[in-house]
């Protein structure tokens, strides 16, 4: 099946990864908003849940966070609204160096690595795609994970609102074998889920705690859906020795050996990435590497 959208030869072919960069650049501005305003959002709607189901009051010093859309950014510190210009992905984070124009706050360095890592992200997409239906997919495909990444990091959760949209996108892929066939997405998102699913029990059942989130087994599952049962293991071996050597680092600079709660979903996320845009090439290095 020919998922080519335009000719390579094209006038617009040229221009398509420039497109897919700048269009990452402006995701990656509303992924911010995302990363910051639905996890409030998702606790508010829980404690609301709770107290219905408990037939409490609600209080009146618990608003309702704003919303991902409607409400207008502003600076955190001085509730100043933030113009136009001072919300250009990465270009106004520099031009106003890293400060809030109105009371010289600093601003998080978070937006302008998100906003360039999800422009990078969607460079190297178009680069390994060209302009065609997969092109589009891991174009959302990126999106979601670079929110999932986000949100993970800071509060170690994975929205379902996230993980199940993903998981049903890939099983619907699959119908018009976009990555991978039916079968192959039934069969690598049951591998993805029951893998992490077992290694969470046998880890309870040994030592009495949750080694693992829900949200990382239904994660698995939705990039099995995607890429199907071999690449099941590849990114868990991916992610684990990212998430040793990286996570490992920065829990020993910032926690100084500290036990914490330690995020799984983000290096997930990035080997599940990895693998869909270069899985051919990352296996033939490492057998390469091997020797075999």
């Amino acid at each position: 099946m020919d998922l080519t959208l335009i000719a390579a030869d094209s006038p617009l072919a040229p221009w398509w990864p420039l497109i897919a960069a700048v269009l990452g650049a402006l995701v990656g501005s509303f992924l911010n908003v995302v990363i910051l305003r639905f996890p409030p959002r998702l606790e508010w709607g829980w404690r609301q849940q709770a107290r219905e189901f408990l037939a409490l009051p609600a209080p009146a010093d618990d608003p309702k966070p704003p919303g991902l859309v409607v409400a207008r950014s502003h600076c955190p510190s001085c509730k100043a609204p933030i113009r136009a210009w001072q919300n250009v992905p990465v270009l106004s984070w520099l031009l106003l160096r890293g400060r809030c124009a109105a009371c010289a706050a600093p601003i998080s360095w978070q937006y302008p690595l998100v906003e360039l890592a999800t422009a990078l992200a969607s460079l190297a997409v178009a680069l390994a795609f060209g302009f065609s239906l997969q092109a589009l997919a891991a174009l959302a495909f990126t999106w979601a994970l670079v929110a999932l990444c986000g949100i993970d990091f800071r509060t170690q959760l994975l929205p379902d609102q996230i993980t199940l949209p993903l998981l049903w996108a890939g099983l619907l892929l699959a119908l018009a074998g976009v990555f991978v066939g039916p079968a192959q997405a039934i069969l690598g998102a049951t591998v993805g889920y029951l893998s992490l699913w077992s290694v969470y029990w046998l880890f309870r059942l040994a030592t009495g705690k949750e080694g693992l989130g829900y949200g990382d087994f239904k994660l698995l599952g939705a990039l099995g859906a995607w890429m199907g049962p071999a690449a099941i293991l590849p990114i868990v071996l991916l992610a684990s020795i990212s998430g040793a050597l990286i996570g490992g680092l920065w829990l020993a600079l910032r926690h100084r050996g500290e036990s914490k709660p330690f995020a799984f979903g983000p290096y997930l996320a990035i080997a599940g990435w990895l693998y869909l845009v270069a899985g051919e090439r990352l296996v033939g290095w490492y057998w390469n590497l091997i020797g075999l």
